[in-house]
């Protein structure tokens, strides 16, 4: 019995996990722009957010404020591709802002808001994890937009028109938002299936 058991599981956990691949669409051939803090970004959500996006095809490239080596939160150490200075928009399907307490320094960065603001008057995919959506609130595109963020920060979306939801994701159109590490695979399963819905 307990064989049959084990077997039974074994056999349901695969059929779960193929159902699970077969519910993220292929996104072979797109490109996803990641912005990163200089320092102390979060691990996970640039991580699993990642690996979701890439497993499915995309090609992600990581951008930061400088080109020297940047360690998470946790102690991963990522080497952004290019300067944030150097980005263009155009040249991408979604830009991507990930959280940790370091992206404070995209807040009210000029830059960033302006990338923020050419991807979204592009028609582009745009998302923001844990405190990054502050960042698009300060851009100004979140003004009448359904948000999350991370909750301590809640009332910086608030004062700058968003409506805050306090989902784990959040969808308004090409927006999408979260509220943190914890989210980070149903962030990037939501930017996956964003960049599919482009070809429809």
């Amino acid at each position: 019995m307990k064989r049959l058991l084990s077997v039974f599981l074994s056999v349901t956990l695969l059929a779960n996990c193929v159902l699970a691949g077969q519910q993220l669409p292929d996104i072979k051939g797109k490109k996803v722009l990641f912005i990163i803090a200089s320092g102390d970004f979060r691990d996970e959500e640039y991580m699993h957010s990642r690996e979701i996006l890439e497993g499915q095809g995309a090609t992600v490239v990581v951008a930061s404020s400088s080109l020297n080596t940047s360690q998470g939160v946790l102690g991963l150490k990522v080497k952004p591709d290019i300067l944030m200075d150097e980005v263009d928009v155009p040249s991408y399907d979604a830009i991507v802002f990930i959280g940790g307490i370091g992206a404070q320094e995209h807040w009210n960065n000029p830059k960033a808001h302006s990338i923020a603001r050419e991807a979204i008057e592009a028609g582009k995919v745009v998302g923001a994890i844990c405190i990054a959506p502050v960042t698009l609130a300060n851009a100004g595109i979140l003004n009448g937009k359904r948000a999350t963020v991370f909750r301590s920060q809640a009332h910086m979306l608030r004062a700058k028109g968003a409506e805050y939801t306090g989902a784990s994701v959040e969808l308004d159109g090409k927006l999408i938002t979260a509220d943190g590490p914890r989210s980070a695979r149903k962030f990037g399963q939501a930017i996956v299936r964003a960049l599919r819905a482009e070809d429809r």
